[in-house]
């Protein structure tokens, strides 16, 4: 499957289930309370001493927009960007103070530099390995030097086709990814990447 054909099976299956999607998920982080400590650790990293004069964050796959809430809750000047124009419809009806836009990670409409945090909450789930190094050098595009980035992923080694989810047909390969997989392919990140792995397969996005 070609890079084009990947994204738009991602962004027509996941503006198919987008209002179950929200519906279903949409108390998820009350039940983690791991989740919600490394959302809050990466909160005070990039908010810093000084929370008024912190950067932007960029959430990124945020899907309805929920995580992107829960980090303007903890203070954090968050926006949200997806690839799935249905999905961001949810997330500015449910979320109108917020930011979201449609746009694709790998192609950020974003300048150089200017992010305090990236995050990326199982939003790479759908991006083969391959393409993996060029995606997360985009994140550290816009990043500015010293940003934070937090990525949650499936851990382990394994594919999952996809063909129903939240009650709707789909079109979607989910991906594990190896926990001592390098996302620079060795070169020098974001200061202090984070990781968020998770080898039980719940999470962000669909599988």
């Amino acid at each position: 499957m070609s890079s084009t054909s990947h994204l738009n099976s991602v962004r027509s299956s996941y503006d198919a289930v987008a209002g179950d999607y929200a519906a279903l998920l949409a108390s998820e982080l009350e039940r983690k309370p791991l989740d919600r400590a490394m959302l809050a650790a990466f909160a005070e990293c990039v908010r810093g001493d000084d929370p008024a004069a912190g950067r932007a964050v960029a959430d990124l796959g945020c899907g309805p927009g929920r995580v992107t809430a829960h980090l303007d809750g903890l203070g954090v000047r968050a926006f949200g960007v997806d690839l799935s124009p249905a999905m961001v419809a949810v997330a500015r009806r449910t979320y109108p103070g917020l930011r979201f836009e449609v746009g694709s990670m790998g192609a950020l409409d974003i300048a150089d530099g200017v992010l305090g945090g990236v995050l990326a909450w199982y939003s790479t789930v759908h991006t083969p390995a391959p393409e993996l190094p060029a995606l997360f050098s985009e994140f550290a595009r816009v990043l500015a030097p010293g940003g934070y980035l937090l990525i949650a992923f499936k851990a382990g080694d394994r594919q999952l086709r996809l063909e129903h989810a939240y009650g709707h047909p789909v079109d979607l390969d989910v991906y594990w990814t190896p926990p001592g997989h390098r996302p620079f392919g060795g070169q020098a990140g974001p200061r202090g990447p984070a990781f968020a792995p998770n080898g039980q397969g719940g999470g962000r996005k669909a599988g």
